[in-house]
């Protein structure tokens, strides 16, 4: 895949004059939407409608928890809707951003057809039966390829546009620390005199209720280690965000190397993975780790999955983590030692 602007000329090109008047748009974000999913979705939206005229509707699935991303919403004016609340017949044309058909990670019904794909995680055959798809997996965020799309069609990007891709690729790459190629480097550079300062400080510094603070102590309390390998458990929580919030805190203790913390939200088994491991292909070892139980994708050094149907009580939770601490360990080739608390108390 060319990483200039050639193909993100022909491309986009091309499915814009093919929307060109089959009526109302629907893009779809995954479920509990973050940053890069949700600034795709308004870079595409703002181009359907520069270019062809048509309103597009932005739905998501579960909720956005993170204080982040709500500030983010707020503050920027997003406008995506729950997916349950739509009528889906009313939508000829249906995208997809950072997510795809049958990865589990989205809630659009699996009958239906998605008409154009855009995303950065690893391509999923189903995939093939897309009208039009752009699956970049050397590219640190979705919003990059949405950025190029805007510069290849030569659509102005607004200062509220900008903060949005900005922040989008800033959080998905770390800064481009994590995960990133040299497009992403180039649409950071680009947006960054773009962005209103004050908001992305707001973004980045979110108030938090009083309860946020309770997963820090349980993520913590649960922690548990296998040598360079740190698996937790939230067990039952109501905000999904919260695991891969966990996640990227505790892959910050010494020695870690590679995290996994799982959580259950409304019956589903919530899980996040990250590694510091380039060696790792954390997307590849997620789905294996979740063969048989649920789905689960990624990219680099950064997977999700999910566990439908996760049994609610305590034992039936310590015994799903046991089951995927024991899975993790053996694709990992990592021994199944002793379990070690992350810290003692004192």
């Amino acid at each position: 895949m060319p990483t200039d602007l050639t193909w993100s000329s022909e491309f986009s090109e091309k499915f814009i004059e093919w929307m060109r008047g089959k009526g109302r748009v629907l893009i779809v974000a995954h479920d509990n939407p973050d940053p890069d999913s949700l600034a795709s979705a308004m870079a595409l939206k703002h181009l359907v409608l520069v270019k062809t005229g048509q309103e597009a509707t932005i739905a998501f699935g579960g909720v956005i928890g993170r204080g982040e991303n709500r500030v983010m919403v707020e503050k920027l004016e997003i406008q995506a809707v729950p997916l349950d609340t739509l009528d889906l017949n009313q939508y000829k044309v249906v995208c997809m951003v950072d997510t795809q058909p049958g990865t589990g990670n989205n809630s659009f019904p699996a009958e239906r057809d998605v008409h154009l794909v855009i995303d950065h995680h690893q391509a999923r055959d189903i995939c093939r039966t897309c009208r039009w798809t752009d699956i970049r997996e050397d590219y640190g965020a979705s919003a990059t390829i949405l950025f190029e799309y805007l510069q290849a069609q030569k659509v102005s990007i607004s200062t509220r546009l900008a903060t949005i891709l900005f922040y989008a690729i800033k959080s998905e790459t770390q800064d481009l620390g994590r995960d990133w190629c040299r497009a992403d480097r180039e649409a950071y550079l680009h947006l960054l005199p773009l962005v209103n300062n004050h908001i992305l400080f707001e973004i980045i510094h979110p108030p938090v209720p009083r309860d946020y603070f309770l997963y820090f102590c349980k993520a913590i309390s649960n922690a548990r280690t296998y040598g360079d390998v740190l698996v937790f458990n939230l067990y039952d929580i109501d905000n999904p965000d919260m695991v891969a919030e966990m996640a990227d805190f505790l892959l910050r203790a010494d020695d870690i190397r590679v995290v996994l913390g799982m959580a259950r939200f409304h019956g589903t088994g919530i899980l996040s993975f990250r590694t510091l491991s380039h060696r790792i292909h954390a997307g590849d070892v997620m789905r294996t780790v979740v063969d048989g139980l649920g789905t689960a994708g990624g990219h680099g050094m950064i997977a999700g999955g999910q566990i439908p149907g996760e049994e609610g009580s305590l034992s039936a939770q310590r015994a799903l983590e046991k089951d995927l601490t024991r899975r993790l360990l053996k694709v990992l080739g990592r021994p199944l030692t002793r379990a070690r608390r992350l810290v003692r108390n004192r």
